[in-house]
């Protein structure tokens, strides 16, 4: 495995509870961070827990094409490259299509797909650049298996994967390496508002799937993941 220590490593979606728990765990490998999210006080705090400077974490929203640009520009401000980038954001809508709104059809879109596509607008070009770099999307397992009410959230990460797949052909006479983390239950603040009767003691902690973002930022250099699924052992709605 190649250490994280010394990578430059951006983390989309580092106020959540995996995004978080992930930076902590490459703080501890010695990587460079710079964190990222929509949450600014919760950033911050993230980042001071870390004893991140200042200018290493940046408050944005992923879907604004300019808030994504001063990302990009606050990034290389820091550091002269980027080795790893994570994409541990998103939202999640799970409910029956006849009550979802055409608003937030749009909105998992805007966050699961739309976003992550001016993520690679924005950092693809310097890893092409010096033809090295990994990027870590998290579709979920709703990504690759559809389950009843998620219509928003699968169309958006089947086409997350899709998107993906499609970059992965542009890159691939580079070391430029592209896994998806397909994770299945993960107990954290994405269920808080979906009204689903689940067993959240049975799903994954989200410390154990930040473990399975670690491993993945270390991939041999002679290799790559293209993909991990990981699932609760035991976990099924009551």
């Amino acid at each position: 495995m190649e250490s994280a220590k010394g990578k430059y490593i951006l983390i989309a979606g580092a106020t959540g509870g995996i995004g978080s728990q992930t930076a902590k765990l490459l703080a501890g490998s010695g990587a460079h961070l710079f964190l990222t999210g929509r949450n600014e006080e919760k950033l911050k705090a993230v980042a001071e827990e870390l004893r991140l400077a200042p200018n290493q974490f940046y408050a944005v929203d992923l879907s604004v094409p300019e808030q994504v640009q001063q990302l990009g520009a606050k990034f290389f401000e820091v550091f002269p490259q980027i080795d790893v980038l994570v994409n541990a954001s998103g939202i999640g809508i799970i409910k029956p299509t006849e009550t979802l709104t055409e608003l937030e059809f749009l909105r998992s879109l805007n966050y699961n797909l739309y976003a992550p596509f001016l993520l690679m607008k924005t950092f693809l070009p310097k890893m092409k650049e010096v033809k090295k770099g990994l990027i870590i999307n998290i579709p979920g397992v709703l990504g690759k298996t559809p389950m009843v009410g998620a219509a928003a959230y699968s169309a958006s990460k089947y086409g997350l994967v899709g998107m993906m797949q499609s970059i992965r052909e542009e890159v691939k006479r580079t070391d430029i390496r592209i896994t998806n983390l397909f994770l299945g239950g993960v107990d954290s603040a994405f269920w808080d508002g979906i009204d689903l009767r689940v067993q959240r003691d049975k799903m994954i902690r989200a410390e154990e799937a930040a473990k399975a973002i670690w491993f993945l930022c270390q991939q041999p250099a002679s290799g790559v993941v293209s993909e991990m699924v990981l699932q609760p052992f035991n976990h099924q709605a009551i």
